[in-house]
């Protein structure tokens, strides 16, 4: 029995010390995360609040100036009129989610080549911003591009897009929904080939048009993914910024293509207003979270209406 006893003793401690390294380890593991969490995200975060409050061009000690930068903020018609741009560019999303869907739609059908398509319409979401916008920088020229060569087959003059007031934002809106569409649309293609053929063929069986059964069935299974892909939309289009620098250097004509991140690069970088800038970049923060938080309120108390 002693013997027994011993050796149960002895399993017992040595899976107490593998248990105790497993720990460490896992441990191990979540610290480095963790402290680069703290140290490159919240650590910067906290410190741009506290910036915000300042008079700060990077060269010399933060001046505390308190409330200053948020009033000079709501009285810069440049800080809104960038807001402004910023807000209508996001006219892009629903426009990109009804294509998505539409060609996920497709997609989900039987037909050859398919896979084929697919990869073609992912091709822009793997490809480099930056050497997309200047592809399309390229494309939009008001003399040699190819927008207006297409146009001018059909006897159409096309404008200097992204010099023309009434044209630019259009113009990015345009290639932002060309460049995001695969992406969306592979959500979607998931979705519908997660929705059961079993409940398809019963209301087909009921006597439910096409649009009956998209619209009761369909349209309400792939609920989430248009929530996930309005959501994620909101806060990568509140941060546009690389096709703006890259195709519009300058803001547009008129400012008409700046959007809220550009003009805040401009004074942090540009002009060394940092302080100025850390301001502009909490309040954006504050109406991103805003809207994102009112989302998620509207998603949980309408968001099961559909799928009931």
């Amino acid at each position: 029995m002693s013997a027994s006893a011993d050796a149960m003793s002895t399993t017992r401690k040595r899976k107490s010390t593998l248990y105790r390294r497993e720990h460490l380890v896992a441990i191990a593991f979540i610290t480095l995360p963790v402290v680069g969490f703290l140290v490159f995200a919240i650590g910067p975060f906290l410190y741009s609040i506290y910036a915000s409050f300042t008079n700060w061009n990077m060269l010399a000690d933060p001046q505390w100036v308190g409330l200053n930068n948020y009033i000079q903020a709501f009285n810069d018609p440049y800080f809104l009129k960038s807001l402004g741009n910023t807000f209508f560019y996001m006219i892009g999303i629903p426009i990109g989610l009804i294509l998505a869907l539409t060609l996920a739609l497709a997609m989900n059908r039987r037909m050859p080549g398919q896979t084929f398509f697919r990869s073609i319409y992912y091709v822009p979401v793997v490809s480099s911003l930056a050497a997309v916008s200047i592809l399309w920088q390229w494309a939009y020229n008001g003399d040699f591009g190819l927008v207006n060569q297409v146009l001018d087959l059909v006897g159409i003059k096309g404008p200097n897009w992204l010099q023309d007031t009434a044209t630019v934002k259009p113009a990015l809106i345009l290639m932002a929904v060309w460049k995001g569409l695969g992406f969306s649309m592979l959500l979607y293609l998931a979705a519908l080939q997660s929705v059961p053929r079993s409940l398809m063929e019963a209301a087909e069986l009921d006597g439910a048009s096409a649009w009956q059964r998209f619209w009761h069935i369909t349209f309400p299974m792939v609920q989430p993914v248009t929530f996930f892909l309005v959501v994620t939309g909101i806060i990568g289009g509140s941060q546009i910024f690389t096709e703006i620098n890259i195709m519009t250097p300058t803001g547009g004509p008129e400012f008409s293509s700046a959007s809220i991140v550009w003009y805040i690069w401009q004074k942090a970088f540009a002009n060394l207003q940092m302080g100025y800038a850390a301001a502009m970049a909490v309040l954006l923060g504050i109406i991103v979270f805003t809207i994102t938080a009112l989302q998620f309120w509207w998603n949980a108390r309408h968001g099961h209406e559909g799928t009931e």
